[in-house]
């Protein structure tokens, strides 16, 4: 899985693959910052909205904006079969076995959190959990809080220099005191790929679940959750072409059944007295108080979206654009990649001898080049490799070589300037 593809289907998919098509669909792509053309490269961060979402967004508000599963009103039903709707193209997405398997969310970090206040219950003194080297903050904090909360102890995976996770030490890590496995699916710092199907199967042999963060793998992997044996799986739409403040929790059905509800409130129950309260079944179990309507309505046309150009092709086409551009990153004098997995999505850290990453972000704004500096919310990996930040480029299927061009000569024009 990942950005690996088979060499005999490279033709097809550039036959098949026209971006300068596909960036007609971007109206912000035709913007200028500064007087310079917009070369966004902070895809990892959040991608942008093509026009066939944001239509679907002011189809909304403009035609059938209603609360949903309550009214029995024209509104209120049409708002709600498109939000069904858009569940069941989600599910299909993921290859789910149910759809209310699918529970939504306001992204990532929701998901992660409802996961981990439902384990609260489940633990207890002594139990372990396992999470990488690897992660965003939003999949270390909750997993420390809920330590802090239960007794359980918390474990890392060691990374190597590459950037890679080492799969011997995690075997070691392993027991029977092992309740949850918690991995990024892609390292949002560095692009890793992480092996998560042997990391899932190891864990299911001590009976641990799997929590796999799937945010920086979703705009470039089509994961299956069946295929994968994934107890949980996160993800939000703002990565892949939808709107912010919405995204996605699947877990297995047997999962979701044990869990106890993650908020209380309207939608999430089945009958409300003052003696007793009964709760909904799956999936508005997870889903108490008005959710986000149009965002989850939105988040089904953008998948429907990149499903359209094909995530073989999308895979294909941000391989040349990642080879392409570490290329000439690494012509230049003084550039340090960081993180050089064999197997990575089309994200690239780096550093420039003694130059600050903001620096060299700041000036390469002005230039009309959007990247992303800093610890990316990932302050162990740049305690690892003894660094303050790094400078992230990270490309989507819609950026160009000619767009790597003009940010290699802003990377230049900011060295020159800052050494």
């Amino acid at each position: 899985m990942g950005l690996t593809f088979n060499p005999m289907n490279t033709k097809t998919a550039e036959i098949s693959f026209d971006v300068e098509k596909i960036r007609k669909d971007f109206p912000i792509l035709q913007r200028e910052i500064n007087g310079n053309p917009l070369v966004y490269f902070d895809n990892a961060a959040t991608s942008q909205t093509p026009q066939q979402v944001i239509d679907v967004i002011v189809n909304y508000y403009s035609n059938y904006n209603a609360n949903i599963h309550r009214g029995v009103h024209y509104l209120s039903q049409v708002a709600t079969d498109k939000y069904e709707q858009a569940r069941e193209t989600i599910r299909a997405h993921f290859n789910a076995a149910h759809v209310h398997e699918i529970i939504l969310t306001s992204g990532t970090t929701h998901s992660i959190n409802l996961v981990a206040s439902g384990f609260s219950t489940m633990l207890e003194k002594g139990d372990e959990i396992i999470v990488s080297a690897l992660e965003h903050h939003s999949n270390i904090v909750p997993w420390q809080m809920l330590c802090e909360k239960t007794g359980a102890e918390l474990k890392v995976i060691p990374m190597t220099s590459l950037g890679e996770l080492s799969f011997e030490e995690y075997a070691k890590l392993l027991s029977d005191r092992t309740k949850l496995v918690v991995v990024n699916h892609v390292s949002n710092a560095l692009g890793t790929i992480n092996p998560i199907e042997k990391i899932i199967k190891k864990a299911h042999e001590v009976g641990a679940a799997v929590l796999i963060d799937g945010a920086q793998a979703a705009p470039h992997i089509k994961a299956d959750v069946q295929a994968l044996d994934v107890d949980f799986y996160t993800m939000s739409a703002h990565k892949v072409c939808g709107p912010t403040g919405v995204g996605m929790l699947y877990g297995k059905e047997e999962w979701l059944t044990k869990l106890p509800p993650y908020q209380g409130g309207g939608e999430m129950i089945d009958q409300v007295s003052f003696e007793k309260t009964t709760y909904a079944g799956l999936p508005h179990k997870f889903e108490a108080g008005t959710p986000n309507i149009c965002g989850g309505i939105a988040f089904g046309a953008a998948l429907d979206y990149m499903n359209g150009i094909g995530f073989d092709q999308i895979a294909a086409y941000e391989e040349k654009l990642l080879h392409y551009a570490t290329d000439k990153l690494l012509e230049i004098d003084g550039v340090k990649i960081i993180g050089t997995s064999k197997q990575k999505t089309a994200v690239i850290s780096f550093n420039i001898h003694g130059v600050h990453p903001y620096d060299m972000g700041t000036i390469m704004d002005k230039l009309g080049i959007a990247v992303r500096t800093g610890h990316h919310c990932a302050q162990p990996i740049m305690d690892y490799y003894h660094v303050p930040g790094t400078i992230r480029a990270s490309f989507s299927f819609y950026n160009t070589k000619e767009e790597i061009d003009l940010f290699i000569k802003a990377v230049n024009k900011a060295k020159m300037m800052l050494s």
